[in-house]
């Protein structure tokens, strides 16, 4: 009779292979596994795979959601590339996520290694750089509405007659409504990724640091030499987490300026917004889906692009 005793001697490769079929899968707990994890697959499934299943589905059809839908093969998608207002779209969504990171992507980072080096009020830094998070989105979008009044008494624009600047017509005009969408994303959106990078900051060794001050580095030499290196993993999925909202940006173009002026700030959901809701009952829904699930895929092969080329510089 063999004991467990003896099981731990016996070298692993000698050990009799445990075969997996299913009766020992039952008698392992695994009918009562599956049966607590059956609500949450339902729910699951109704509510995550179906939609997408008839997305796609949809996406082949020409229907109202009234009517009948009627099968046109890829129609919706040859539209959409024939449609010269998806290129515009295309072209301003690419323009939005440019200045958002070159903007809004350091601008985290910058604050987060101030607030670092801050030794009192840390804490209320931190709450006043997360609070545009907490204000609803819509809020926040109108209240800067009121500030992009392009005329001389409006709240930026009198701030910028403090220093003799002229007044600016922010969304008013195709030349700065990008511009000014992407100020206030920023804003916005800012505080929580401040919040990841100063507790990710909380697991730098403070060895390093008092390293480098031995070795006379100054603030810039520790941020370049042993805050970035440290960070590196986490910056690179903030990255690519960006470049994902700025893609699907909505939000601001849609509340701001609907689009305009002479389309400068319609983008890819935008344009699907007016592809389902501008006509009424008479919606292209299939076309609406179709340049869903284009954006879809393109940001997921983006995705595995990007970690498959970030993954050795991440570990290294």
């Amino acid at each position: 009779m063999t004991t467990s005793t003896d099981l731990r001697a016996t070298p692993a490769r000698e050990r009799p292979k445990r075969r997996h079929n299913p009766i020992t899968w039952v008698q392992r707990g695994g009918l009562t596994t599956l049966l607590f994890l059956l609500p949450l697959l339902i729910i699951f499934g109704v509510f995550s795979w179906s939609p997408i299943v008839q997305a796609v589905v949809m996406s082949f059809q020409k229907t109202n959601l009234v009517t009948p839908p009627t099968f046109v093969g890829w129609d919706n998608f040859v539209a959409v590339f024939t449609d010269p207002l998806f290129w515009i779209a295309v072209r301003n969504t690419a323009y939005f996520a440019f200045l958002a990171v070159l903007i809004g992507y350091p601008v985290p980072l910058i604050v987060a290694v101030l607030m670092s080096e801050v030794r009192r009020f840390k804490g209320l830094f931190s709450v006043l750089a997360y609070l545009p998070v907490v204000i609803l989105p819509v809020v926040s979008v109108l209240l800067w509405k009121i500030f992009y009044d392009a005329s001389p008494t409006g709240v930026f624009n009198t701030i910028l007659g403090w220093f003799h600047i002229p007044p600016q017509p922010w969304i008013q005009d195709a030349a700065t409504a990008m511009p000014s969408l992407v100020l206030q994303a920023t804003w916005a959106g800012a505080g929580g990724t401040i919040i990841i990078y100063l507790a990710a900051m909380t697991s730098v060794a403070p060895e390093l640091y008092d390293a480098a001050e031995v070795d006379g580095a100054s603030l810039w030499g520790k941020i370049w030499h042993v805050t970035l290196p440290q960070l590196r993993g986490i910056l690179f999925i903030t990255f690519i987490l960006q470049i994902i909202a700025t893609a699907q940006v909505f939000l601001q173009p849609y509340l701001f300026t609907g689009g305009g002026p002479a389309n400068s700030t319609t983008t890819i959901l935008v344009l699907i917004y007016q592809y389902a809701f501008t006509n009424s009952l008479g919606g292209a829904y299939g076309q609406a889906t179709a340049l869903s699930l284009m954006l879809a895929v393109f940001l997921a092969v983006l995705s595995i692009v990007y970690f498959r080329l970030t993954a050795r510089w991440s570990d290294n």
